[in-house]
């Protein structure tokens, strides 16, 4: 992963946690409105990807046993991870994409229902994706994966002097063009062709010569309105609608969306999907559950969004009628480091990627608490136009002192904590009950983050060692690491 040129590491805040008095009176505590609902406390643990689902996008006990782990620390609010809506084969991610899948999802709800006492919502993200491919080995991609067009025989023959790769036999401009040498490429493959050399092919939502891609507006509000009807019936509280990072929905919002047929281009071009889908959500799932929004406060790569085009989507958003946003930051394919051959790029490996997950290596700003600031400018803007739609702020948020302040700031309205949660899923409930000189604290150096990458089911090193060899302890498939924390009862 990309870090800051100074790599300065910083030290974890200095733990300050309340009593049971303290936290009684704390306003991370207290009940928030969502909505048509209500949540107990303002602790909110965002969308993480286990890759524990089976290759079809079922639930599994392993996706059980998670999402119930998490639901006994009894945040307020629980997102169970990016769920594509397709039917289409995507790894052991989940899938809402046809009924099939319901039943497994209802018993993951009722499995968190069970493991919080009634007192978590529950929500589930749910994500399109466009294709991305591996990165393919030199003589596979000239051999095979490369579209031959004349363009690239007159290419050659300019840059080799000899005209007879005009007509030479296709396999021996194939095997020409696999022996030009790096530096030459650009003059015999487009952007787009070295891109799918060095990087995999990958497609945009620009990519409007492709049918299912100029066909995305048309499809994809029915899609997502379908998915969320789907999860209504397994009994999720609401639906979180995934427009950040890199994906299909992120992709309409960015600047770099120069579609010309009234889905790009200017902000209201850009806007025009992202509320269409909402719409259609909205109307299936209908006023009783709530709808909200995963998007970007800045996406950091160049041509991307910043914090003022994020300010429009969010005043937008809420005069739209979501019910909650929930802010990240950057996580683009456009900066993600080149990956091995046979590997996908992976859009958490460059500078946007860093931002979006800072580890203890940073800058003079430092990790903690990094991209606040995001949430609390769109916030400030919702209050001033009247809207109390609530603002949710994530990004290394890993202890009591420093989520209180957020909310006593009125920087948001409720805080999420992936991987202090991740490494500790019972911390929100021992800052509660005055406990917090027990809280397994996350370090920071995305050792999470790593297995991810890989598709590797995610663990925390502070936990994934201990006990293995106690009874039940259901175990990673190389054997070596247990799939969840060791449980925990107030004393």
């Amino acid at each position: 992963m990309w870090t800051p040129p100074e790599r300065i590491r910083h030290r974890l805040p200095p733990p300050e946690w309340p009593t049971a008095e303290q936290a009684a009176a704390a306003r991370l505590f207290s009940p928030v409105r969502i909505g048509p609902l209500t949540a107990r406390q303002r602790t909110w643990v965002p969308a993480m990807v286990p890759w524990r689902a089976t290759e079809e996008g079922f639930v599994t006990d392993d996706v059980v046993d998670w999402y119930a782990r998490f639901a006994s620390g009894r945040p307020g609010a629980l997102v169970v991870e990016a769920t594509g809506i397709r039917d289409v084969p995507s790894g052991p991610l989940l899938r809402i994409g046809d009924d099939r899948f319901v039943p497994g999802l209802r018993r993951l709800v009722e499995a968190v229902r069970r493991a919080s006492g009634g007192e978590t919502l529950l929500f589930v993200q749910l994500i399109d994706f466009l294709a991305v491919r591996r990165r393919p080995a030199r003589e596979k991609f000239f051999g095979r994966h490369l579209a031959l067009v004349p363009r690239h025989r007159e290419a050659l023959a300019r840059l080799l002097g000899d005209a007879r790769w005009l007509d030479a036999p296709e396999a021996d401009v194939r095997e020409a063009l696999s022996a030009v040498e790096d530096a030459r490429l650009p003059e015999v493959l487009s952007a787009r062709e070295l891109e799918a050399l060095r990087m995999g092919h990958r497609e945009r939502v620009t990519d409007v010569h492709l049918p299912h891609v100029r066909d995305l507006p048309r499809v994809l509000p029915g899609l997502f309105a379908d998915a969320a009807a789907r999860a209504v019936r397994a009994g999720f509280d609401g639906v979180e609608l995934h427009y950040a990072h890199a994906y299909t929905m992120a992709s309409f919002l960015s600047r770099a969306n120069d579609r010309a047929d009234g889905y790009g281009g200017s902000e209201a071009g850009r806007l025009r999907l992202p509320l269409e889908v909402y719409g259609a959500v909205r109307a299936l799932v209908g006023a009783d559950r709530a709808v909200g929004v995963r998007f970007l406060g800045d996406e950091v790569v160049e041509g991307g969004s910043r914090i003022e085009d994020a300010v429009a989507y969010g005043l937008a958003f809420a005069r739209a009628g979501f019910d909650f946003l929930s802010l990240s930051k950057g996580g683009k394919f456009d900066d993600a480091k080149q990956p091995e051959v046979g590997w996908a790029a992976y859009p958490y490996t460059g500078r946007s990627g860093y931002e979006c997950m800072p580890t203890v290596i940073s800058d003079a700003r430092g990790p903690f608490g990094r991209n606040v600031h995001l949430a609390a400018e769109i916030r400030r803007a919702l209050r001033r136009e009247g809207f109390t739609t609530p603002v949710v702020a994530a990004g290394g948020i890993g202890n009591f002192a420093l989520a209180e302040g957020v909310l006593q700031r009125g920087d948001a309205d409720i805080v999420a904590s992936a991987r202090q949660s991740l490494a500790d899923p019972d911390w929100f409930l021992k800052a509660r009950l005055g406990l917090g000189s027990q809280v397994r604290c996350c370090t920071y150096t995305n050792y999470c983050e790593a297995l991810d990458q890989k598709h590797a089911q995610v663990t925390c090193k502070l936990w994934d060692r201990l006990d293995r060899d106690s009874q039940g302890v259901p175990m990673s498939a190389d054997g070596k690491r247990r799939l969840v924390p060791p449980p925990w009862s107030p004393p």
